[in-house]
C-alpha cells in the first residue's frame, strides 16, 4: 500500500500542507519514496504533539492515518524528500551526511481556530534515503520508545526540543547486533534544519545556496536579526549571535536537569536551540559529572560536564560555516564570545530556581558548586536529591521542631552534608518557605526518563503490551505532579540498571 491520497478532508478538518523547505530547491534535497513496513500497529502516541497540528483525537485510531504514519501511504500535498548536510562527528570532519534514515513529508499548519505554528513532519525509520550509506533506513522499535519518550519528557520539563507525534511498529525484520523489529517515529519541529546544514555549503563553497539558507531562516524563524543594530547591523552575525543564546540556554537546562545528550555532532545540533535527535542519551542516576552514557564513545568526548564547552566548540563550527556570509571574522568572534557569558548566566539562573531562589543570589553558585561536589563524592542520586531537598524546604519548620533526615539519609558524608544544609538554611530563610518550596518543586522533576524506565516500556512492547508505555508518558508530560498511581517511576533505580549499554546503534 503506497498510494497517495486525494482527498485532504479525509485526514482533518482545516488541515493542510505546505512545503517551504522544498521550495528551496534541489541543492537542498532529494525526493525519496517511503517504504512500507506490514501490517503496522500504534505503539505509543502524545495527544499534546498531536494538538500542535490541529488533528483531531480520534485520527491515529484510523487505519488512514496509521498507514501516512508509518510511511505506507503519501498524502495528498505532502512531497517526500531527504535533505543533504553534512558535519563534525566527534570531533572529527564527516563530510556529506544527510537523512539516512528520515523522510520529511513537508510542514502541516493547524486550523486558524488553533493559532498554533506550522510544524515540519517528519517519519524516522521510513526506509532508505539516497543518504543513507551502509544503513539500511530503517529505526528499531527499542531506539523509537526512547526517543518518542525522551522528546515528550523534554516538553515536559519545559526544555526546548522537538517533539513526537507516535510510534509506529510492525513484524518486519530488522538487523542490527541481533534480529529486531522495525518502527517509524513521527517527529514535529518548527523545522529540523542543523548546524550541519550550514557547514555543508560552506565547506563545499556552494556560497549562493549558504545564503539562500541563511535568509530562508533568518525570515521564517529570526526576522529580528534583520533590524538588530548590534554587531554594526549585520544579520549574519546577529543571526549566529542568536542561535548562540538559545543554544547556551538550552544546554544549561540540561545540566541543570542533569540531561545527558550522548552524541552532539554538529550535525546533531538544531538552527533552533531545540534538542534534538534522540539517540544513546541518559538522565544521570547517580551523580557523576564525567559521566559517559554512549558506549560508542570511547573517549569521552560527550561527558556530561563537557556538554557546555562542546556546545561552544559546535558553535564555532557554525560560526565558521557562516564566515562567508558575515564577511568579518572580528563579528564572527564577537557574535560567539556571547556564550561565555549567556550559558554562565543561563546556569545561574537554572539553579537558583532549583535552590528556590525567586532570583540569582549573590554566593549562589559557591552554593551549588558545593553540594554538587557532596553529590558526586558520594555518587548520590541526582533527581531523587533535588525532589527531596524540594519537599525538605516546604516541611521545614523550626518552630514546630520537626526533623526530617530525608535529604541527609541520602549521603555517607553526614557531616559533610549537615554542615551544607545548615548553611542552605541561613541563604533559604530570606525568602518566604512557601514561595520557595513551591518554586522547588515546579522546577525539580519527580519523574525523568531513566534508562531503566525506557527498557521496561521496551521489553513490555516487544510483547504487544504498550500500556507501560502509555503510562510512563502520563508521568513525563507532567514530571514535576506527585501522581501516586505512578510511584513506582520515581524510585531509586534497580542495581541492573547500571548495565544497560546504550549507544549509537539503532
Amino acid at each position: 500500500m503506497h498510494d497517495t491520497l486525494s482527498d485532504p478532508a479525509q485526514l482533518a478538518p482545516g488541515w493542510r500542507w505546505d512545503n517551504s523547505f522544498a521550495a528551496l530547491g534541489s541543492d537542498f534535497y532529494t525526493p525519496m519514496a517511503t517504504q512500507p513496513i506490514a501490517q503496522p500497529y500504534v505503539v505509543g502516541h502524545s495527544a499534546s504533539a498531536q494538538s500542535l497540528i490541529g488533528l483531531p483525537a480520534h485520527a491515529l485510531q484510523s487505519e488512514l492515518w496509521q498507514h501516512i504514519l508509518a510511511g505506507n501511504q503519501v498524502p495528498s500535498g505532502a512531497q517526500p524528500l531527504s535533505t543533504v548536510y553534512s558535519g563534525h562527528q566527534f570531533g572529527v570532519w564527516a563530510g556529506q551526511l544527510g537523512d539516512g534514515r528520515a523522510a520529511l513529508l513537508g510542514e502541516m499548519a493547524p486550523p486558524p481556530e488553533h493559532n498554533g505554528v506550522a510544524h515540519e513532519i517528519q517519519l524516522k525509520g521510513a526506509g532508505l534515503t539516497p543518504y543513507s550509506r551502509m544503513g539500511d533506513g530503517r529505526a528499531v522499535l527499542r531506539s523509537s520508545i526512547r526517543e518518542f519518550l525522551c522528546s515528550e519528557a523534554m516538553h515536559g520539563l519545559g526544555i526546548p526540543t522537538t517533539r513526537a507525534l507516535c510510534v509506529m511498529g510492525s513484524d518486519h525484520p530488522v538487523y542490527r547486533e541481533q534480529p529486531e523489529t522495525a518502527a517509524v517515529v513521527t517527529r514535529l519541529a518548527p523545522t529540523f534544519i542543523r548546524f550541519g546544514h550550514f557547514e555543508h555549503f560552506s565547506h563545499h563553497d556552494l556560497h549562493a545556496q549558504l545564503r539562500q539558507l541563511a535568509d530562508f531562516v533568518i525570515d521564517r524563524f529570526y526576522p529580528q536579526c534583520r533590524a538588530d543594530t548590534r554587531l554594526n547591523g549585520n544579520a549574519y552575525a546577529n543571526f549566529l549571535q542568536a542561535v548562540t543564546e538559545r543554544t547556551a540556554a538550552m544546554v544549561a537546562q540540561w545540566q541543570a536537569v542533569g540531561f545527558c545528550h550522548g552524541v552532539m555532532n554538529t550535525d546533531n545540533m538544531s538552527i533552533l536551540g531545540l534538542t534534538i535527535d534522540y539517540g544513546p542519551f541518559q538522565f544521570l542516576d547517580a551523580f557523576y559529572p564525567g559521566h559517559i552514557c554512549n558506549h560508542s564513545d570511547n573517549q569521552g568526548r560527550y561527558a556530561f560536564y563537557k556538554q557546555p564547552n562542546v556546545a561552544y566548540w559546535n558553535l564555532y563550527c557554525l560560526g565558521q560555516a557562516l564566515l562567508p556570509l558575515i564577511e568579518d571574522q572580528e563579528l564572527t568572534i564577537a557574535a560567539l564570545e556571547t556564550y561565555k557569558t549567556s550559558y554562565p548566566q543561563a546556569q545561574d539562573a537554572c539553579m537558583a530556581a532549583k535552590l528556590g531562589f525567586p532570583a540569582v543570589q549573590e554566593g549562589q553558585r559557591d552554593l551549588a558548586d558545593n553540594v554538587l561536589r557532596l553529590l558526586a563524592a558520594d555518587r548520590v542520586d541526582y533527581s531523587i536529591f533535588w525532589r527531596r531537598l524540594s519537599h525538605w524546604v516546604n516541611n521545614r519548620d523550626d518552630s514546630a521542631g520537626v526533623k526530617d533526615d530525608s535529604v541527609r539519609d541520602l549521603f555517607l558524608d553526614r557531616a559533610g552534608i549537615d554542615a551544607w544544609l545548615l548553611q542552605y538554611s541561613e541563604r533559604i530563610t530570606q525568602t518566604r518557605r512557601g514561595l520557595a518550596a513551591d518554586l522547588m518543586l515546579k522546577t525539580n522533576p519527580k519523574y525523568v526518563l531513566r534508562n531503566h524506565l525506557g527498557e521496561l516500556a521496551i521489553r513490555a512492547a516487544k510483547n504487544k503490551n504498550f500500556s507501560v508505555v502509555a503510562q510512563l508518558l502520563r508521568a513525563l508530560e507532567h514530571p514535576f505532579d506527585e501522581q501516586p498511581e505512578l510511584e513506582s517511576f520515581a524510585d531509586f533505580p534497580p542495581d541492573w540498571a547500571s548495565g544497560i549499554s546504550i549507544s549509537c546503534s539503532s
